[in-house]
């Protein structure tokens, strides 16, 4: 479902004042101002008055908030259980029984002004595609859309997203390109990767972008024809140098570790309970170091909050 008009519905609570608009001065007040009683799009606070009314609304129903995703809306009556997200003015909805759906999007029709989408099949750049097996979410569509924007359809697939060789520096000496074009394409691949490293490399430029870096974006399309089934993976550079491989290996775990402690306690909200969650590692040092606290000697330059894994691993 959408909602209408949806920031004019949060009240705010900071003292605001405007200007009458143009054409709708009070005849015997044209120089007052207005004190808002309701956000305005445009006002810095609107997104956080509108959250904040929509919030207020959802817990008086009775719904209880994720305990990791402030977004998210949990109702369980009985053994059935509605879950609602939300992102901005669109919220996403569904649960176990037809009865809870239904009386859920009457409650909120009441309250607001909505418009109500169907079943879900395209979100934010995702595809849904609901069948008996299962739920399935792909990009395919968007990726074939997205090479079509940039005249890349019928250019030749590549395998990897960067040659190896590749070194992108400012190249100030190069041809500057189309700083729009650029900064769309640019934008456009997040949707489609969120963050990986050779799109963060090359969104480096875009305050001025040189034909080296338009073809390196390109050489990640003509890679993203060649997978247009694959979901988006992420990868990012270390804040620092790393001094031996263990360490690197070592940093990447306690970063793993934190990620899978995170989505457990996100599916707990589902109701969905695990217990411990293998994390797979090639590196036999990285492992001895995890698993033993004493060897000091080649851990005392690591960050201690990376050490957290070890308590993890306990």
């Amino acid at each position: 479902m959408d909602v209408k008009s949806a920031f004019l519905n949060g009240f705010i609570e900071e003292e605001v004042y405007v200007r009458q608009p143009p054409g709708f001065e009070h005849p015997k007040f044209p120089n007052r101002v207005f004190k808002l009683q309701k956000a305005l799009y445009g006002l810095k606070q609107a997104p956080r008055a509108w959250y904040e009314r929509l919030r207020k609304f959802l817990v008086d129903q009775g719904f209880q908030m994720g305990s990791v995703d402030k977004t998210l809306f949990l109702l369980k009556h009985g053994k059935d259980l509605l879950i609602v997200q939300i992102y901005v003015d669109d919220i996403i909805f569904g649960g176990s029984s037809h009865a809870l759906c239904s009386k859920f999007s009457e409650q909120m029709s009441r309250e607001f002004e909505m418009s109500m989408m169907g079943e879900l099949q395209f979100f934010l750049g995702l595809q849904i595609r609901q069948t008996p097996q299962g739920t399935f979410v792909h990009q395919s569509k968007y990726t074939r859309d997205l090479l079509r924007k940039f005249e890349m359809a019928d250019a030749s697939p590549q395998m990897t997203p960067m040659s190896t060789s590749t070194a992108l520096d400012a190249d100030e000496d190069g041809k500057e390109v189309d700083q729009k074009v650029y900064r769309g394409m640019i934008g456009s691949l997040l949707y489609l990767t969120a963050t990986r490293l050779d799109i963060r490399l090359c969104a480096h430029f875009q305050a001025s972008p040189r034909e080296s870096h338009r073809t390196a974006v390109k050489r990640i399309l003509r890679y993203i024809k060649f997978t247009p089934e694959f979901v988006s993976w992420s990868s990012r550079k270390q804040s620092s140098v790393a001094t031996s491989t263990c360490e690197a290996e070592y940093v990447v775990a306690a970063s793993c570790c934190s990620q899978i402690l995170w989505m457990l306690a996100t599916l707990r909200d589902y109701g969905l309970i695990y217990g411990r969650i293998p994390i797979l590692c090639d590196s036999s040092s990285a492992i001895s170091v995890a698993k033993n606290p004493v060897l000091h000697s080649r851990t005392k330059h690591i960050d201690m909050r990376y050490h957290f894994l070890r308590d993890n691993y306990e």
